[in-house]
């Protein structure tokens, strides 16, 4: 297995994009998740096929049988097919003993309620497939991004990711209604062109020649739209990007008084995007006019020519009716493929967009014959000469080494940037790294499966994430094996049941968005609550009594000793008292271990520790001039990371071992 995720260039996942205007091995993937509703979508195909058939037929009844049959009599026979409308009529005459133009009428009218019945079942399924199809497209999207590595979410930035997730997929409804509508239009312009061409040849030519000048401007427009459609699709993708940022650090954003700057910010963003999507709409407007008005012209011809051959004799004034009526059935598919083009741009850029996420191979290596755990592991965890990366060579741990006996406590401290957290995710395998270093039990963690290394590694971050939901569902995560009562056990158990009862409905109480409700400490009994209740063998906590006040923190060290008991636990901590009271203690330096050992041999020993333990309560600057340190070798090791962007330096040096040392940003987020 690789040592570490191989180089990508992720700024593809936002510009490195075809733009084509069509793409068929697109859209036949997009037929894809159509396939389970196809018959419904062939019965909407059927249905429109045959409701514009029908408004042929009411534009032939109209000229060929109203006109020449009926209030002209008189005229030679017209050259225009009836298709049986003349027989219809005089069977329905006949049938209801009443006159001709009354049952011509009436079959008028039965075409034209047809035709709307018709229409509105194609409508309907239309709209019905298309929706079935885009909801399990959705549904994949998003599977596909739940399953996606930590390093791709460390590289793009969620924004990004909600816009294909929202927007893109939503522009594809457009295109599959399009295309279904198209289908409806280019069904009577062959029939319209058929009935021409039995009609007059010459009153035909003269439709022929807006036809090719329509595709003309066709192509021209396409040409146009392409990069504008791309432009606006960018745009929006900023938009969202910029806005969820915003909003996500709003409390930083007011603190610092930046709201009249990031309106301002966004005001340029939301320029940007009026701008190009007001150039769209002139293309479009003036597209729309150029098919109205060759329309127009192409009728004027025909009255104008065909009205000279009606005074001549030569044709009916039923076909010329006809030919006015025909020649938008016939413009009219071209103006709707220029149309649909502009639909067609906006969506192809949002599939190609869609698919690009959904093909985005980065993803975590699996065992292909992954170990079986037993029930309950020891709890035995071991790295060895453990080396990582973040970006090849670039090594945040070297030769890491050190062995956890079932039912420790290890402390691991350090300097901000020292590698602590990416200790954590390699155990929970959020990244890929080599064989042979890290084992549970004596089992290479690379040979069993991610889902199942994480149920048995507990993890409590500093910043314990709520969902949206009730306490119960917060603390089970609507784990079926979780029971209710197990749940309030584990939250009686870390002393969080008493403010849960306390809430307006306990434990059926709606924490809404990140529990805003909720104070940190609270948070943080959630998070221990949680991680009992899934009874996991190995314990993680990372910086989990950091930013609370004294007297929380008591209630959180109880909670903690109960939490940890009979398990083996990695404890990251700042603060001197959770130290001290594991079984050991592990000090990282720039990613390499520099002690490991008790408390008292790490202290007799006056190392690193013993530094850090006789300058806890002394300026942060001071010490970190009497240590040394500068960091500068872990900066940039790494980008924002999904696991944890709090800074755990943000209090003072007072009472907490290491934190002297705040001008050591970590490149991980936090270690």
């Amino acid at each position: 297995m690789s040592e570490s995720s191989p180089a990508r260039n992720y700024s593809a996942f936002d510009v490195e994009l075809t733009h084509q205007a069509m793409n068929l091995q697109l859209f036949m993937r997009l037929l894809q998740w159509m396939r389970p509703y196809r018959i419904t979508m062939f019965f909407s195909v059927a249905m429109v096929i045959i409701a514009s058939a029908t408004a042929v037929l009411m534009t032939v009844l109209t000229g060929r049988v109203i006109i020449d049959a009926v209030l002209l009599p008189s005229q030679e026979k017209a050259d225009v097919p009836d298709f049986g409308l003349t027989a219809a009529t005089e069977w329905l005459q006949g049938a209801l003993d009443t006159e001709a133009l009354t049952a011509a009428g009436i079959i008028f009218i039965m075409l034209a309620l047809g035709q709307a019945l018709l229409t509105f079942g194609h409508q309907l399924t239309l709209a019905s497939s298309a929706l079935k199809t885009l909801r399990d497209l959705r549904l994949d999207l998003f599977a596909s991004l739940e399953r996606k590595p930590a390093s791709f979410f460390d590289h793009v930035a969620v924004g990004r990711v909600m816009t294909r997730v929202s927007n893109d997929v939503e522009a594809l409804f457009a295109l599959l209604q399009g295309f279904g509508m198209l289908a409806g239009e280019f069904v009577p312009f062959f029939l319209a062109l058929f009935t021409l061409l039995l009609s007059s040849v010459e009153l035909t030519g003269i439709v022929a020649l807006a036809l090719p000048i329509a595709t003309i401007g066709t192509y021209i427009f396409r040409a146009l739209m392409r990069r504008i459609f791309r432009l606006i699709r960018d745009s929006v993708s900023s938009l969202n990007q910029y806005m969820q940022e915003d909003l996500s650090g709003i409390d930083v954003v007011q603190l610092s008084g930046r709201e009249a700057m990031n309106i301002d910010q966004y005001k340029e963003l939301n320029q940007d995007n009026r701008q190009q999507e007001f150039r769209a709409i002139n293309y479009e407007v003036v597209y729309e006019t150029f098919n109205t008005s060759l329309a127009s012209i192409a009728v004027a011809g025909i009255v104008w020519y065909g009205g000279g051959k009606v005074v001549q004799e030569e044709i009916t004034l039923g076909t010329l009716v006809v030919f006015t009526q025909l020649v938008n059935m016939m413009i009219n598919p071209i103006v709707m493929l220029g149309q649909q083009f502009n639909i067609l741009f906006r969506s192809m850029a949002s599939g190609e967009r869609i698919f690009q996420a959904l093909d985005w191979d980065e993803q975590l290596h699996e065992p292909e014959h992954p170990a079986e755990l037993p029930k309950r592991l020891k709890g035995e965890v071991e790295f060895r000469n453990v080396h990582f990366g973040y970006y090849g060579d670039e090594h945040v741990l070297k030769d890491v080494s050190f062995r956890i006996a079932p039912g420790e406590k290890l402390a691991i401290v350090g300097p901000t940037g020292s590698g602590k957290s990416t200790i954590i995710r390699l155990l929970v395998r959020f990244y890929d790294f080599d064989d042979d270093m890290i084992f549970l039990d004596g089992i290479d963690v690379n040979q069993i499966r991610s889902h199942d290394i994480r149920k048995r590694v507990g993890v409590v971050l500093q910043d314990f994430h709520i969902f949206s939901g009730t306490v119960r569902d917060n603390i089970t995560l609507n784990d079926p094996a979780i029971s209710n009562e197990r749940a309030e056990w584990a939250a009686r158990v870390v002393n969080a049941d008493k403010f849960i009862r306390e809430l307006s409905d306990g434990y059926d109480t709606d924490l809404g968005e990140r529990g805003r409700s909720l104070s940190h400490g609270q948070r943080q009994l959630l998070a221990f609550a949680r991680v009992l209740a899934a009874d996991p063998e190995i314990l993680v906590l990372d910086e989990a009594t950091a930013s609370i006040d004294t007297a929380t923190e008591l209630v959180i060290q109880d909670a903690l000793h109960k939490l940890t008991e009979g398990r083996s636990s990695i404890i990251i901590a700042h603060r001197l008292q959770t130290i001290r009271e594991c079984d050991r203690v592990l000090v990282l330096h720039h990613g390499v271990v520099r002690e490991i050992g008790t408390h008292d041999e790490l202290i007799a020993k006056r190392g690193i520790y013993y530094t850090l333990h006789e300058l806890q309560f002394q300026d942060g600057a001071v010490a970190a001039e009497l240590m040394g340190e500068t960091g500068e070798d872990e900066k940039s090791q790494k980008p924002g990371s999904s696991w944890d962007r709090t800074n755990d330096d943000d209090e003072p040096a007072t009472g907490r071992l290491g934190g002297f040392d705040q001008s050591m940003d970590d490149p991980t987020g936090g270690s």
